[in-house]
């Protein structure tokens, strides 16, 4: 077989370790004599059809090797949506360039994409691939995703501080607010700031479970008269019992609907309900972007899913996303496996219940076992009080 390209599309949102796993799939694909050029696309999947892509093949080595620790991501993303007609065009477009190899980086949308262009590549001597990437963590049938360690790592050591700071001056309620629209992953994690008993976070929210406005304020009332401060952490995508978005739409596009921040919303409850001192945050971005806080094993791990997606491809897989299975044992352990396409294509995995506590306010030691080899260990803080 005569060589031919390779083409990698990031979409979605940018994580931490999205460069790691194209550094990954670079270190996969660049000394295969059936790979000639490892075409980028810039700027996501807009320029399968503008042919704007860069050779990354090309880059020098100190260049590639800066991949792994820089965040977002270097040949840029987007959700640019795509029409039937659209995955029509691209066998054409792909034949054009020589491509024989198509790997796109993605969530839940992105893998629907990469599942659509694999059938409308079909018999077109075109294979697709799909490398995992989502700080949400919502990806069906794989155990993680690359991109949720970091940003969780990053939430854990953020609440960890805010925790010391409010433990320091306990006179109010502070309201954590992190991503996570329909999974409550990246909340759940910040449990894993907790030392010893009684440290922050106090109380915690996701969406798998139903939001009680009242319960929720006879809680958060207890504890601020029993701490004084108080650090709650919530998900930003918090649900009613009819499963309604808690905070009220400020306006709509098209299908688009946009809310206010959960953490804004919940702050101003207390202080008209309750009566006490507030303060509301929300890192947004911050905690998908930190280097600083990137988690080793996410890092590594994301190399290795784009280097198994890239041999993978070579190698004749088609349609297909790259997983990690946990093997059993007191010691951490994953191996890479290859997923069909078809079942992660819009499938979103929320947390099991039993993850959550009883009262949907916290997380259960069995969460626990599961997150901490992949957020890796905090800091140890000293106090006197």
């Amino acid at each position: 077989m005569a060589s031919k390209n390779m083409l990698i599309v990031h979409g979605g949102g940018p994580t931490a370790v999205l460069n790691a796993s194209l550094y990954g799939a670079v270190l996969g694909a660049r000394d295969n004599p059936a790979v000639d050029k490892i075409y980028g696309a810039l700027g996501g999947t807009e320029a399968v059809f503008t042919g704007n892509f860069i050779d990354l093949k090309t880059l020098p080595e100190e260049k590639l090797r800066l991949l792994p620790g820089t965040p977002g991501t270097a040949i840029g993303s987007s959700r640019f949506h795509l029409e039937p007609e659209d995955y029509e065009k691209m066998p054409a477009l792909f034949r054009e360039h020589n491509i024989g190899y198509v790997l796109l980086t993605g969530g839940n949308g992105s893998m629907d994409t990469c599942g659509k262009i694999a059938a409308a590549c079909k018999g077109a001597d075109i294979r697709v691939g799909g490398i995992p990437k989502t700080m949400d963590n919502d990806l069906a049938v794989t155990d993680h995703a690359p991109g949720y360690a970091s940003a969780a790592r990053y939430a854990a050591a953020t609440v960890q501080e805010v925790g010391a700071d409010v433990r320091s001056l306990p006179i109010h309620i502070v309201i954590v607010e992190v991503m996570g629209r329909n999974a409550g992953w990246v909340a759940a994690s910040t449990a894993l700031a907790r030392k010893a008993p009684g440290d922050a976070p106090h109380l915690i929210y996701t969406p798998e479970v139903p939001f009680d406005e009242e319960a929720f304020l006879s809680d958060a009332k207890r504890l601020f008269e029993e701490k004084g401060g108080v650090v709650v952490v919530v998900s930003e995508g918090l649900v009613d019992k009819e499963g309604n978005n808690v905070v009220p739409p400020l306006f709509t596009v098209g299908r688009s609907v946009y809310y206010d921040d959960v953490s804004t919303y919940l702050r101003d409850l207390i202080v008209k309900r309750l009566g006490v001192k507030v303060r509301s945050e929300k890192p947004g971005l911050c905690g998908r972007a930190s280097i600083a806080w990137q988690s080793p094993v996410d890092r590594d791990e994301a190399i290795l899913a784009g280097k198994t997606a890239a041999e993978a491809i070579i190698a004749g897989e088609n349609n297909f996303m790259v997983g990690f299975k946990r093997l059993p044992g007191e010691e951490y352990r994953v191996e890479t496996m290859l997923v069909p396409v078809e079942q992660v294509m819009l499938d979103e995995k929320k947390m099991p219940r039993s993850y959550l506590n009883e009262a949907g306010n916290d997380v259960t030691d069995e969460f626990i076992r599961w997150a901490k080899p992949l957020v890796g260990e905090l800091p140890d803080f000293v106090h006197f009080n």
